[in-house]
């Protein structure tokens, strides 16, 4: 049940239908604008959205999807299906082009995959007969046999009509020679102009010539100018010829009706089957209406649920967004959530502050939802199924029906008290207004008791403190309030759940320049307890900003000290495997440098004996050995790593950008990348890490070429990004992980997406209870590298898989 009677005019839904009918290409897609109907029905709802949805792709993916010739032939199908009628060349030519258009649409859905597009191809095999699903082949071709690519009957459609028109080509070539051999005689005597040629008059053709001269071309006078000063004449000579031309026209016109009604009786009998196609094509062209128009507000299909939910995120108001795109102004989107918990949500806050428009949001998009139309939301968000939706939005005050602005509200109220019930969803503006207000502020109350009795859904908007107050003590209804700036005293657009809002009236009014006594006297009037309510509500907001502020400072400054702990523990642990490397090496030197002695000093001695101590063969080989020591000594000295502190002196100077330092106490070199008050960004070869300024030294160019130069330790092997690309995959598989591991490995993959630039990811959490792919999702939020996330098509994982597009 829907209430009032014109609610589409009071939420704005009448403009939408005209905006969806401006992106139809035809009457038969317009004709199914005007059939929107609000329904209840959860199956029909989600197949009409996922139709949307699966245009909506289309459009963003495919470029051959037919575009044109979404053609009416509607009149001639009912001419067609009369006995003994026949419909003309220009309206064959239609139909030929339109079946070609459905032709073309069917064989698209035909070279698709069946999940790709299934409720498309679904409404494709089901919109068309079994026997015509061919793509109407043999009616095409049949009227293009007898229709050319003009629209016009082909000489080839009958041997008498090829006579015909044979013979037609021949007597007007003749006719034309004749007729312009007496137009250069005329000229040459004066009785003509030289701009003048032949010209037809009441299909006939004929000579134009001066009017003094008439009389001296024999002939018939058909017409004269305005003027009169010139006549046309059709020659004597040319008479019988013109004659002739004109019985093989009529011939030819004969011949052509014979051709058509022979054609239409071939398509009589195709016309039931017809009628169906061009149902399905107007079908077509409102599908993808309703697609464009989507694309147009930026909308998407939500999550549709079959019970009564309503939880949105980033939702706006669609042709605010269009008003607004207009102008390159920014629209401040909307977030609210009714659940069992809390049915019924009481906004406040000052006028010009959002709350109409705020109101007719959720029944605009509510509305088009539930008309399988797609939403200006976030993919993430929740739409339930209502079958009633109430509103009291405007002043319905009525001089023929002796209504006041009061009485009108009442009247609507006696409505939604009576009808609402759990299936309901209310929507009702500047709630109690029009009278007394504490009489109203009492009616109010007694009225919202009996709607959170009924546990019906709604949004209230208000300026009653009995009623906030009610809100806040009552289990099923909570506050809500349109954010207010109290400082600068300009409202925000942005509505807040769990606390009341103030309407600021007095601010305003002393903003605004309202002399000051007058405010003052108007506090005195209101009493302390409601000043000191609106006091403390301003003085909340104030803090609940403060703290915000404060709270998303510590954030950042938490972040940077992750970032610094993490780079900490990437160094340490780097410095520590370097170190084992080096002793291993160096142990692997020495037992090779051993065994290498021991061999030489055997070798030796072997030589020894075998010369029998001959002196000077004793000489040599002890010469021999002694520099086989030496060298490897040397070896020794030259590999020996020396402390740099002891060998490079420190340089005099400030530290800035592009300085050579180093950290006390430590030998490594590195160089300064960035400053950043008292922390400077280091790089030491391919490692990066911010350390105090006040830990470091400054070294000379020098001494940093040397310390490159001299130092064992080896380079860090850098990140090759080939290998990373080639083992990189975009999909993650967390089912079966626990929080804490699942956002680790979310980590991971973000790091290689964001490093190797990869435009999209996919994330498999499985559906559930929704808690980890919550956890996931706003995790991702805190990358300022994610551009959006979006559940995957229902047929490839639906809700149980995140779409992650990055910047």
């Amino acid at each position: 049940m829907l209430y009032p009677q014109n609610i589409e005019q009071k939420i704005g839904f009448d403009k939408i239908r005209e905006l969806i009918a401006e992106q139809c290409v035809s009457s038969l897609g317009r004709a199914f604008v005007e059939k929107i109907r609000f329904s209840d029905d959860y199956k029909l709802i989600n197949r009409l959205i996922r139709q949307v949805a699966e245009f909506k792709l289309i459009l963003q993916t495919e470029s051959g999807f037919p575009e044109q010739n979404y053609i009416d032939v509607s009149d001639a199908l009912a001419r067609a299906a009369i006995e003994g009628a026949f419909i003309g060349e220009e309206q064959f030519f239609e139909i030929k082009l339109s079946l070609r258009t459905i032709q073309q649409i069917i064989h698209f859905f035909k070279t698709k995959e069946e999940m790709i597009y299934p409720e498309l191809k679904t409404l494709t095999a089901n919109s068309l007969p079994v026997s015509e699903n061919d793509g109407w082949g043999g009616v095409i071709s049949q009227i293009d046999r007898i229709i050319d690519e003009r629209g016009k009957v082909r000489d080839s459609a009958s041997p008498e009509l090829a006579d015909i028109r044979r013979r037609l080509i021949a007597e007007q070539s003749d006719l034309r020679k004749t007729l312009e051999r007496i137009l250069r005689t005329a000229r040459n005597s004066g009785w003509i102009g030289d701009e003048m040629s032949l010209t037809i008059r009441d299909g006939r053709m004929v000579i134009p010539i001066l009017s003094e001269h008439k009389r001296k071309l024999k002939g018939f006078v058909h017409d004269e100018s305005a003027t009169g000063q010139m006549a046309f004449v059709e020659p004597a000579e040319v008479l019988e010829a013109n004659n002739e031309i004109r019985e093989l026209e009529a011939r030819e016109r004969r011949e052509i009706v014979k051709i058509l009604e022979k054609l239409t009786a071939f398509l009589r009998p195709h016309v039931p089957a017809l009628r169906k196609a061009y149902l399905f094509l107007g079908l077509i062209d409102f599908i993808r209406a309703k697609a464009k128009f989507a694309l147009s507000i930026n909308a998407t299909a939500p999550l549709l649920v079959e019970h009564q939910a309503l939880e949105w995120y980033r939702a706006t108001h669609p042709l605010l967004y269009l008003a607004h795109q207009k102008q390159n102004k920014a629209i401040v989107p909307l977030g609210i959530k009714l659940d069992p918990e809390n049915r019924i949500v009481l906004v406040s806050g000052p006028n010009a502050g959002g709350k109409s428009v705020m109101l007719k949001t959720i029944g605009l998009v509510q509305y088009m939802a539930q008309c399988g139309l797609l939403v200006p939301a976030s993919p993430d968000s929740k739409v339930g199924i209502f079958k009633n939706i109430f509103i009291d939005i405007g002043d319905e005050q009525s001089i023929e029906n002796d209504l006041s602005t009061y009485s009108s509200h009442l009247t609507n109220m006696k409505h939604f008290v009576n009808f609402s019930n759990k299936f309901t969803l209310f929507l009702i503006d500047e709630f109690g207004t029009g009278t007394e207000p504490s009489l109203g502020g009492a009616i109010a109350e007694s009225i919202l008791e009996q709607l959170l009795r009924s546990k019906a859904y709604g949004v209230i908007n208000t300026h009653y403190t009995n009623l906030k107050v009610f809100a806040n003590k009552n289990s099923g209804t909570i506050n809500g309030a349109m954010k207010f700036d109290a400082e600068h005293l300009e409202p925000m657009y942005e509505l807040e759940i769990g606390k009341p809002g103030s309407s600021f009236a007095l601010e305003v009014a002393q903003k605004i320049g309202l002399p000051k006594q007058v405010v003052d006297n108007a506090k005195r009037k209101l009493g302390t307890q409601q000043i000191d309510f609106e006091k403390l509500i301003k003085e909340l907001e104030i803090e609940r900003k403060v703290f915000a502020d404060r709270n998303k400072e510590f954030l950042e400054k938490n972040q940077q000290l992750k970032n610094t702990l993490e780079q900490y523990n990437g160094l340490k642990s780097f410095l520590e495997i370097e170190k084992k490397k080096i002793l291993n090496d160096a142990k692997a030197q020495a037992k090779e440098l051993l065994k290498e002695t021991n061999r030489k000093i055997e070798i030796t001695i072997k030589d020894i004996k075998e010369g029998k101590a001959d002196k000077d063969l004793t000489k040599l080989i002890r010469q021999e050995l002694q520099e086989f020591e030496t060298n490897e000594l040397k070896l020794e000295k030259v590999e020996e790593q020396k402390p740099v502190s002891e060998e490079w002196e420190t340089e005099k100077g400030e530290i800035t950008i592009g300085s050579f330092v180093r950290i006390k106490g430590q030998a490594t070199i590195g160089e300064v990348l960035s400053m950043k008050g008292k922390d400077a960004e280091i790089a030491i070869g391919e490692l990066k890490t911010n350390v105090k300024l006040n830990r470091l030294e400054k070294m000379s160019r020098k001494e940093f070429r040397e310390a490159v130069k001299e130092s064992i330790k080896p380079k860090m092997a850098g990140i090759d990004l080939n290998e990373k690309m080639v083992n990189f995959s975009f999909n993650l598989d967390l089912r079966g992980k626990r929080g804490e591991e699942a956002l680790g490995a979310v980590d991971s993959l973000m790091n290689d997406a964001i490093m190797l630039g990869y435009p999209e990811l996919r994330i498999i959490h499985g559906k559930g209870d929704g808690i980890l792919r919550n956890l996931i999702r706003q995790h991702l939020r805190s990358y300022k590298q994610v551009a959006g996330m979006s559940d995957e098509h229902a047929d490839r994982g639906g809700q149980g898989v995140t779409i992650v597009r990055m910047k």
